[in-house]
């Protein structure tokens, strides 16, 4: 076989994005928060691009500073009557246009909590063990997982506490430490090995004070909670021999317990939920009206300076350049910005028209609104509308809502036309909400109930619909 290199030269064509519309099309996927962190980002790193100034408030009138003259000749007359002295400085003004609004963002900005991991430090060195159990706890509270557990095996353990410390450890001493670790670390139940080890060093602690009330939950828990569980009830009755009034009764003590005690002391920051527009009833104009939320973002401008510098005949040419690149730069960010707030505007206008009866009435009455729909009416890609939807929230007269929840398939219904698969779902909730608890549907019945109202789905589509909405089988919600 013979190779050979040579050039050749071809014809083609390739499709690229410019840098202009990939951050048009960033900026348009960014929710209000991110979108605050961008503009702020932005800012520090581009010097074309300015904030636009509140307007300052007008100079005070001559009768204003003749009434601080007076003020200050009285202060005067006050100092050489008794003798005090005071500081020649007045007070100093503050006015809106002193404020740094970076300053004050940076002062709104929530102080890092401790993690899991250093809240259950600081405790462990502060319990009383020996040194060496001490240097092995530090090793196993970098394994526990953030609902308190740890839930490694054993033997994964041993190698963790090995490899970190550089000796050979053994199962004793590592099944020593966690129970030092479990006497010494607080809340209860943290550092335990599963869910039941934790439900009952609870319990325990809670018998320290009242251990006959506490009998019957630490009876079941050690010995049936897969029973419990699974709501079989009557044989964990039968076979405890203490009967069902009492194990109903303690499974309500057991509501006491936590399933997840780090979770008590360390939370995961969630961030709050800020409106990207709002939709609200206008009563002079009797309809429902549409705006996009600014938030903390403010007005941008191009800074005249620097745009000055640009078109001066007298500037050096590469300064011009790179004074034009940034210039250039503000300006793309200035009109995606603009670009995003029409687009989020024009599309939940349209949500308000189509989800009228939603807005009237409630989740029921959620209509089919595919993006691909709204997409074609306002002659934009439907990848325009995916992006302007994402992660954007919409307050409404009912609450406030993910965007994205408007825009769904659906099925008909012979009584009232077309309903979202929300409004579906919204409608097997109340069916199951109704029911007897002591003889609960099925899902082959709760097909059926949603057939009668006119609406015709599988039963593996109402199992689907059961488990998005977090409820759980007929034979699980029976209450005995």
């Amino acid at each position: 076989m013979k190779f050979q290199i040579g050039q050749q030269a071809k014809t083609g064509q390739q499709m690229k994005l410019a840098p202009r519309i990939i951050q048009t099309m960033e900026i348009m996927q960014l929710p209000l928060p991110a979108l605050e962190e961008k503009i702020a980002q932005e800012l520090e790193s581009n010097f074309a691009l300015e904030l636009v100034e509140p307007e300052q408030p007008e100079t005070e009138d001559i009768d204003t500073q003749e009434e601080i003259d007076s003020e200050f000749s009285r202060l005067e007359e006050f100092e050489q009557r008794s003798g005090a002295e005071l500081s020649d400085l007045p007070p100093r003004k503050i006015v809106s246009g002193d404020r740094d609004p970076k300053m004050d963002a940076l002062a709104s900005i929530r102080a890092r909590q401790e993690s899991l991991s250093e809240i259950l430090m600081h405790q462990w060195s502060l319990a009383d063990v020996d040194d060496s159990s001490k240097e092995i706890g530090v090793v196993l509270i970098g394994l526990i997982d953030a609902d308190g557990f740890l839930t490694q095996t054993i033997a994964e353990m041993i190698v963790a506490v090995t490899d970190e410390l550089e000796n050979t450890v053994d199962l004793e001493s590592v099944e020593s430490v966690i129970g030092l670790m479990q006497k010494w670390l607080d809340p209860p139940g943290i550092a335990a090995r599963s869910l039941q080890e934790s439900l009952m060093i609870q319990v325990t602690e809670y018998m320290q004070d009242d251990k006959e009330g506490w009998a019957d939950v630490a009876l079941v828990i050690g010995e049936y909670l897969e029973d419990i569980i699974s709501n079989r009830l009557p044989k964990v009755a039968k076979a405890s021999g203490i009967g069902l009034e009492r194990v109903k009764q303690a499974i309500s003590r057991m509501h006491e317990l936590t399933l997840s005690p780090g979770r008590l002391i360390a939370t995961e920051r969630v961030l709050p939920v800020i409106p990207d527009a709002f939709i609200q009833f206008d009563d002079i104009k009797d309809a429902y009206v549409v705006g996009v939320s600014t938030g903390r973002v403010p007005p941008l401008k191009i800074s005249t300076e620097f745009s000055d510098i640009s078109v001066d005949p007298s500037s050096e040419k590469e300064a011009k350049y790179f004074v034009q690149r940034n210039i250039n730069s503000a300006r793309w960010i200035i009109e995606a910005v603009e670009q995003r707030k029409k687009t989020i505007h024009n599309i939940v206008q349209i949500v308000a028209e189509r989800q009228f009866d939603f807005l009237e009435k409630g989740d029921a009455y959620l209509r089919p609104l595919p993006m691909i729909e709204v997409a074609d009416i306002l002659g934009i890609h439907v990848a325009t509308v995916s992006r302007a939807v994402a992660d954007k929230w919409v307050q409404t007269p009912r609450g406030i809502f993910l965007l994205r929840r408007f825009f769904s398939g659906g099925t008909a219904s012979d009584a009232e036309g077309e309903m979202s698969w929300e409004a579906v779902k919204s409608r097997l909730q109340e069916i199951i909400d109704h029911e007897d608890k002591s003889t609960p549907f099925s899902d082959e019945t709760l097909a059926k109930k949603l057939r009668e109202q006119g609406i015709v789905i599988a039963r593996r589509t109402v199992v689907k619909y059961r488990q998005q909405l977090g409820l759980p089988a007929a034979r699980l919600r029976k209450q005995f």
